[in-house]
Formats: C-alpha cells, structure tokens, sequence
C-alpha cells in the first residue's frame, strides 16, 4: 500500500511548508480510529511549519475518520475532499486548516497540478496533440 498515515506523521521535518499560506496558523488534530480505540495526532501550524505531536486536546480543526481513511490518504489512494464528501471522514471546526491537512498529506503518484500542466503545453503545444487523429 506504500506509506501509512503514521509513518507519513512521524517523517514530517519541521521545515517551512511554501504551500501553507502565510497568514493561515492554528491547531489541528486528526482522530484515527480503529478496533475500539482511537490514536490522536495534534498538528501545530504556525509561520509555515507544522509541528506533529500526540494529544487529544482541542483543536481549531478535528478530522475524524477509520485509520484505513487515514492510510489511504497518505498513500495518495485518497483525496481528503472526496473522503469528506463522502463522508468517510468527519471534519469540524475551522475549515480554512483544511487547506493545511490538503497539503500535507500527498496527492495521487504522478498527478500534476493543473497550472503546470497548462505551462508544459504552453511552451510546447505539440506535446498536447493526440498523433493518432
């Protein structure tokens, strides 16, 4: 399956985050249920870094889901979007920190955004074509 949401948590470096805007801090904490019992991870925003701990305390932003959601999310199977959606997992409080759990946890292997996209067939529109018409 790849990376698990743990493993994904506990190799998080304390370095800045540029997709994290600038003016967006708070507290986040991710409630991973399974098998009866529930882990917390408690996520500090500020300034551009994140600090992950472990703590049920508060937070501006819980997110709630089995840790199968959590999993599949780090590993790039799942989008948090769809999974709220969905309603696979379970979002309360701020959600402008939605923003930060977005980009924190990795998209899909080999997706690309769609600015970049735009920019690869801008300087080479040929690339874009399908050869087979």
């Amino acid at each position: 399956m790849g990376t698990t949401a743990v493993e994904h948590l506990l190799a998080l470096t304390p370095e800045r985050r540029p997709g994290i805007p600038e003016t967006l801090n708070g507290t986040l904490r991710l409630d991973m249920y399974q098998d009866g019992w529930t882990q917390h991870w408690y996520l500090t925003v500020t300034d551009q870094h994140v600090e992950v701990g472990r703590s049920a305390d508060d937070a501006d932003l819980v997110l709630r889901a089995h840790r199968t959601v959590f999993d599949r999310l780090a590993a790039g199977q799942l989008r948090a979007p769809a999974a709220m959606l969905r309603n696979d997992m379970t979002v309360e409080g701020d959600m402008r920190l939605f923003v930060v759990f977005r980009r924190i946890f990795p998209g899909q292997a080999g997706a690309q955004h769609p600015r970049e996209v735009a920019r690869q067939l801008a300087a080479d529109p040929a690339s874009g074509r399908d050869g087979d018409r």
